[in-house]
C-alpha cells in the first residue's frame, strides 16, 4: 500500500469543504449560481442536509486521497501545488466543460463550478505538499 499522509488528506478534504461553503455563499457566487441553476433558498433548504454535506465531505475525502496517491509520498511543494492547479483546470474543469457544452448549460455556471474545482485541487496540492 502506498504511503499516504492521512492527516493531510483529511485536512485537504476539510479545506475543500470550507472552500465550498465560502465559494457558494452570498459573499461570492451563491446568488449567481442559484440564478444559473434555477435554485432558490427554499429548494436549497429541502432535502437531507446530513446526506448532502456528509456526502460532499466523503467525496472530498476520496478525491483528496487519490490525489495524494497521484502525488506520491513526499511531493515537493511547488510540484504538488502546480499539479493541483493543473488537475483542477485541465482535468476537472475541462471535463465539466464537455458536459456543459452538450447540456447547453451557461458559461457562467461552468466558470463558477470549474474554478471552484481548480481552487480545490490547488488547495489539495498546497496542503499535501506542505505536509510531505
Amino acid at each position: 500500500m502506498p504511503e499516504v499522509n492521512y492527516i493531510a488528506v483529511v485536512l485537504a478534504a476539510l479545506s475543500a469543504f470550507l472552500l465550498g461553503g465560502l465559494w457558494y455563499s452570498p459573499l461570492l457566487f451563491a446568488n449567481k449560481w442559484m440564478a444559473l441553476t434555477g435554485q432558490s433558498e427554499e429548494t436549497l433548504k429541502s432535502g437531507s442536509m446530513a446526506m448532502i454535506f456528509g456526502g460532499a465531505f466523503l467525496l472530498n475525502l476520496i478525491a483528496a486521497y487519490f490525489f495524494a496517491l497521484f502525488l506520491g509520498p513526499a511531493p515537493e511543494l511547488r510540484f504538488a501545488t502546480g499539479a493541483g492547479f493543473a488537475a483542477g483546470l485541465c482535468w476537472v474543469m475541462a471535463s465539466l466543460g464537455i458536459n456543459y457544452l452538450f447540456e447547453r448549460r451557461p458559461l457562467g455556471l461552468w466558470l463558477i463550478n470549474g474554478l471552484y474545482f481548480t481552487v480545490q485541487f490547488t488547495l489539495f496540492g498546497l496542503i499535501l505538499g506542505l505536509m510531505a
